[in-house]
């Protein structure tokens, strides 16, 4: 369905992704360490055997500077970084090894960036075959990997197949020319071929395509030929992002002129144009920009309730914790966040004196804990029943905003619950600033995050 372009403008504020609750900017700078350690053991003990964990390693390393990256990356050309890094992240999973006392069951990895494949097969070999020999594997376990079609190699691909891989991401982001020499991301679409191709060659059953609506260049001509060319290759997954303008995070973004980027009627009508290209040729709608074809896993949790969110985005792997490896990666026990260091030499001191590298963290208060499963059942499901333990904090802070919300055709609600409309689930990011309490308490601080659309 088209959207409403007086909704769009009034909706078009900043507002969190809402892979966590709360949000990264209200967690504490420091954190204790010890309590997070107690706070991770009493989870993974409650949970491992049932549930497994979740696991991200993030591999920083970029041989060129996108500038529309807010990422934390490094960029360097020195491959020599490979072994070093790869030693901390092996010595901070033994850390942790330690703190849980007990054999992870492993239901989901994934490799993150920065460019994952910048590191040699050799080396994913070798990480993956220390890992591994850590933790038994959940026979539903499903691991993935983001990959830069430029130096994803065949080696690359079946290396990680071999180790258990089904899922690979490729960051396409725009595949004209022009955008693609403004935001400093020269890929061929030859190149996105052949590594679909190999993908596919070797088994992956899912390929997910990683692309950008409002980039600078880009206009409604050059965004319908891209989906032409992305429609030729029918990745089973489409992460249809709005482009976050974060200069004050990613400094990259700096370097192209903010002219060139479209204006908001037109960043509106690429969303739409590429919206409408992608359910005319047989994707759904997954929600918060994700589409997928129809016999996609990711598709058939959305419908069968089954479909969770975390710090690695939309997933079908509801595990009760996450725990995140390497510089700035982040960890979610349930309970209680933990980020590690954004600066790479802080992660190397930390973990070479046999410390974890956390630097900052969040632990969630009762309230916390139920308006987290407030937003979660939005965003996953569309949907979510209310406490009565949080009715007077509802009707004093919440309840207000749903009547704006419902008035404007987004919501259908009563004081038992809410269901979000066909409408409304392309503004499910603002349905879910409703109920951030956090966001609610600092409306009037600098700008943190970027707009909804």
């Amino acid at each position: 369905m088209e959207i409403n372009g007086q909704l769009i403008s009034k909706y078009n504020k900043p507002v969190p992704r809402y892979t966590s609750y709360p949000t990264v900017p209200y967690w504490d700078a420091g954190i204790d360490i010890a309590l997070w350690q107690e706070n991770l053991k009493k989870r993974f003990d409650k949970y491992n055997s049932t549930s497994g964990i979740s696991l991200y390693i993030h591999l920083p390393f970029c041989e060129s500077l996108c500038s529309y990256c807010g990422c934390n990356k490094r960029i360097t050309t020195n491959h020599k970084v490979e072994e070093e890094y790869l030693a901390a992240i092996k010595r901070e999973w033994s850390l942790y090894l330690n703190v849980l006392g007990a054999e992870p069951v492993l239901r989901e990895l994934h490799l993150g960036g920065g460019t994952p494949t910048f590191f040699s097969p050799q080396n994913l070999e070798s990480l993956m075959g220390f890992l591994l020999g850590t933790v038994h594997v959940h026979p539903d376990s499903e691991f993935s990997f983001e990959g830069h079609p430029n130096n994803t190699t065949y080696e690359h691909l079946e290396a990680l197949y071999n180790f258990g891989f089904q899922r690979v991401s490729f960051g396409v982001q725009d595949n004209d020319p022009y955008v693609q020499r403004l935001i400093n991301r020269i890929q061929p679409f030859e190149n996105v071929e052949r590594a679909v191709n190999d993908a596919r060659s070797l088994g992956y059953k899912s390929v997910n395509f990683d692309l950008i609506y409002g980039l600078p260049g880009q206009t409604l001509q050059s965004v319908e030929r891209t989906m032409e060319q992305v429609l030729k290759l029918m990745p089973d997954r489409i992460a249809y992002y709005s482009y976050a303008h974060v200069p004050w995070v990613g400094k990259g973004q700096r370097l192209f002129n903010e002219a060139d980027l479209p204006s908001p009627s037109l960043k509106l009508a690429l969303y739409q144009s590429g919206k409408r290209i992608l359910t005319a040729n047989g994707y759904m709608d997954v929600g918060m920009d994700h589409f997928a074809l129809p016999t996609d896993d990711l598709y058939l949790a959305r419908i069968n309730g089954g479909l969770h969110r975390n710090f690695m985005g939309y997933t079908t792997q509801n595990t009760a914790m996450l725990l995140g490896l390497g510089v700035s990666s982040i960890s979610d026990s349930g309970t209680a966040f933990a980020q590690n260091h954004k600066d790479l030499n802080s992660y190397y001191r930390d973990i070479s004196l046999g410390n974890l590298a956390v630097e900052k963290g969040y632990f969630l208060t009762k309230e916390d804990q139920v308006f987290k499963k407030y937003i979660l059942d939005i965003i996953c499901r569309g949907e979510t029943v209310f406490g009565k333990e949080t009715l007077p904090l509802l009707k004093e802070i919440v309840f207000p905003q749903l009547e704006l919300l419902a008035a404007d055709g987004l919501i259908t609600w009563n004081s038992t619950g809410l269901q979000v409309t066909d409408a409304g689930f392309s503004f499910v990011r603002n349905i879910c600033a409703a109920f951030d309490l956090h966001l609610m308490q600092n409306m009037q601080v600098k700008p943190q995050f970027s707009k909804a659309v």
